[in-house]
């Protein structure tokens, strides 16, 4: 055997006597694959495993992983479509089916090639895809005129690529699925077989009429014409029946002696016997063909109603969304009754019906538990309570089994589906099983960024309370005990001083208690403003007066046209809003500077917004916080210091403005440094229709 062949004699991958040991070894695959790739020198490339309808190759297709798994490398499993491959009955299209499915879920992708030598293909394939190693079933008996495929691969293998042969066994390996399937006896149409025999009088019509111009072994043409007719429009049945009709009536109305059974001439006896072999040959060939035009067209509506249904499921947003499309889609195309089970709480609960069905008992619950557990299939038809009502089938992924899918039919006595069903119903619960896991794992990082904002918003509460409630308390504590002690022998002054500080210590600490206050209401939308018609200007003097000592160092320049119309708002909440700005102006420009509010009406026809900006002179915001000011506990740094506040005055600011239904927004000064603080507030709909109206006349 060559250098590039390895033959595993004895196999050194253990053989896997028992369902659990199999699972076992199939998270081992997985989880190695999820490992990162850090193969050693020379041992990475791609793995390539050739799979056929034979049960071992679920054997070779686990042996492979695990082969892939070691060389920390992708794999792939190859089925080859040959000319022959149109002869698989049902269980073996069955099979190919599942050890497709089987490779998926061991972490590796599927693929299905067509071509006319199976050697010759994978060996294309390897070498256009960068294969580097291929996995193969070793022959279960030697041909002696032709070599078996691992022999032609072993041959025409080159390069880097190593071929490894592995005898599987299929009495252990087998990828069962579980489930008996439904026999689809096809139905007797009777119209087919009288049609038949139309066939045949028109073509014997026909040779009594060129009866007098043909020989007579010509006329078993017109004869065999009725018999491709009726195959290729009724099937092999109908075709067979026309063609013992077609030789009966060969046989009596034109070979000699005419109009008896009998058959004196030996060239005429040659010749019905050739009419009939041909004539079974050729409807035999007809119907195969009829047959799988018939196949390929169900395909391509199968593959046209998978990839609408795949497009429906990729365009949805919600768990439910995907739920409802998969039972429709199911029911539409396997014409059964779906229930779907997801697991809820430590149990298992069904979540969508279709139609609806209020049927469901404690054994259907308990099928769908023991479904879902166990990762097979249970109930009707299945090796495990095969008495039950319904079919119960697990969605799966590669990772996890994320539900059950309950199939039931009144129709229909015995197993549920026929093998062409349970390959229909494989691909479209993967597809929905992968649905329902990119909805799962988007709720996941949703909640995990709820989490992480929730940590964040707790570390910065404890971090302001810490600082903002610990300051003022100090202050006032240290000038009340001050008091305490040295007041007889304290002048005026120092305890104008002293009381002045408690004062304004306590004003500090109130504002921080009133802002959690205000942050708790907007965040538990218990926000509810008394919104009524006001005048911008009388609420900018309210909020100036209020914030007249934080503003004692500052210059307060107020240009409110006298015209400005008024607004609806809740008074309360928008003189609050005003004093935030206020307090952070104060906070962030210089002692001497000028702090500005200006109003104005937006210009044009119709509603146009009344304005309010609030400017100072700071340094203004970095461009990277401008996202970011209004967030809760975000406060702007500015080099190493970070200003003192509690971070919320900003964030209350918005929450106050939207639930007046305006809008505030962040910028800097274009003419010079400083932070500009903009206000929209809708203009009342009676007045602006009035403005429309003086407008028109005007």
């Amino acid at each position: 055997m060559s250098e590039k062949t390895r033959a595993f004699e004895p196999d050194p991958l253990p053989r896997l006597s028992t369902g659990k040991q199999r699972a076992e070894v199939d998270d081992h695959v997985l989880n190695d694959q999820d490992a990162p790739a850090t193969a050693e020198p020379g041992s990475g490339g791609r793995v390539l495993v050739s799979v056929d309808h034979h049960p071992a190759s679920a054997s070779l297709l686990r042996d492979g992983a695990e082969v892939a798994a070691r060389l920390k490398a992708p794999w792939v499993a190859v089925y080859v479509e040959t000319n022959r491959s149109i002869n698989l009955g049902e269980a073996e299209r069955d099979t190919l089916a599942a050890n497709l499915r089987l490779a998926e879920q061991l972490g590796g992708e599927a693929i299905t090639i067509a071509g006319r030598e199976t050697a010759q293909e994978l060996i294309r394939y390897a070498v256009s895809n960068a294969i580097t190693h291929i996995v193969i079933g070793a022959p279960k008996q030697r041909a002696w005129f032709s070599p078996s495929v691992a022999d032609r691969l072993v041959r025409k293998a080159a390069g880097d690529i190593s071929v490894h042969v592995i005898a599987g066994d299929e009495r252990k390996e087998s990828a069962r699925r579980g489930v008996k399937a439904a026999v689809a006896r096809p139905a007797f149409d009777l119209k087919a077989y009288m049609l038949a025999i139309v066939y045949v009088l028109i073509a014997l019509l026909a040779g009594i009429v060129l009866d007098q111009v043909l020989d007579v072994r010509n006329l078993a043409l017109v004869f065999l014409m009725a018999v491709l007719t009726s195959a290729v429009l009724h099937g092999l049945r109908p075709a067979l029946f026309s063609c013992l009709l077609g030789a009966l009536a060969f046989n009596f109305f034109f070979l000699p002696p005419r109009h008896t059974m009998t058959i004196n001439d030996p060239e005429s006896v040659l010749a019905f016997f050739f009419f009939l072999g041909v004539a079974i040959i050729a409807s035999n060939l007809t119907a195969t063909v009829q047959r799988q035009a018939t196949a390929a067209r169900q395909r391509a509506r199968d593959t046209e109603d998978l990839y609408l249904f795949s497009r429906k499921l990729a365009a949805t947003g919600t768990l439910g969304d995907v739920l409802s499309a998969t039972v429709s889609q199911l029911a539409s195309m396997l014409g059964v009754r779906v229930v779907v089970f997801l697991p809820e709480n430590g149990t298992i609960a069904a979540k969508v019906d279709y139609p609806p069905d209020d049927r469901l008992d404690e054994a259907d619950i308990a099928a769908a538990r023991w479904a879902l557990e166990n990762n097979q299939a249970a109930g009707r038809g299945a090796d495990t309570m095969p008495g039950a009502r319904r079919l119960y089938v697990p969605l799966r992924t590669g990772r996890v089994t994320v539900g059950v899918i309950g199939l039931d039919s009144d129709s229909r006595d015995g197993p549920l589906l026929t093998p062409g069903e349970q390959r229909l119903l494989d691909a479209l619960a993967d597809q929905a099983a992968l649905a329902i896991e990119r909805i799962q794992l988007v709720d996941d990082i949703d909640r995990a960024k709820l989490a992480a904002e929730a940590d964040r918003l707790r570390s910065a509460l404890l971090t302001s309370i810490s600082h903002d409630l610990k300051t003022p308390l100090a202050a006032v504590l240290g000038a009340s005990t001050t008091l305490r002690d040295y007041f007889a022998s304290m002048s005026e002054e120092d305890r104008a001083d002293l009381l002045s500080t408690v004062v304004d210590e306590s004003e500090r600490l109130n504002r921080f208690i009133a802002n959690l206050l205000d942050m708790t209401r907007i965040e538990s939308g218990a926000m509810e403003p008394n919104s009524a018609l006001h005048d911008v200007g009388d609420i900018v003097g309210s909020a100036l007066r209020r914030a007249a000592k934080i503003l004692s160092h500052h210059r307060a320049q107020v240009n409110i046209p006298a015209d400005l119309p008024t607004v609806s708002v809740d008074p309360v909440l928008f003189e609050q809003v005003l004093f935030n700005l206020l307090d952070n102006a104060a906070k962030y420009a210089p002692e001497g500077s000028t702090v500005e509010i200006k109003g104005w009406a937006g210009t044009g026809i119709g509603t146009g917004d009344v304005m309010v900006q609030v400017s100072d002179s700071g340094p203004g915001i970095p461009s990277d916080d401008l996202d970011r000011v209004f967030d809760s506990f975000y406060r702007v740094r500015k080099g190493d210091q970070v200003r003192a506040g509690t971070g919320l005055g900003l964030s209350i600011c918005r929450g106050f403005v939207e639930a007046m239904g305006g809008t505030i927004s962040a910028a800097n000064r274009p003419d010079r440094s400083g932070a500009v603080f903009t206000i929209s507030l809708p203009r009342p709909q009676e007045i602006a229709n009035d403005i429309t109206k003086l407008e028109d006349m005007t």
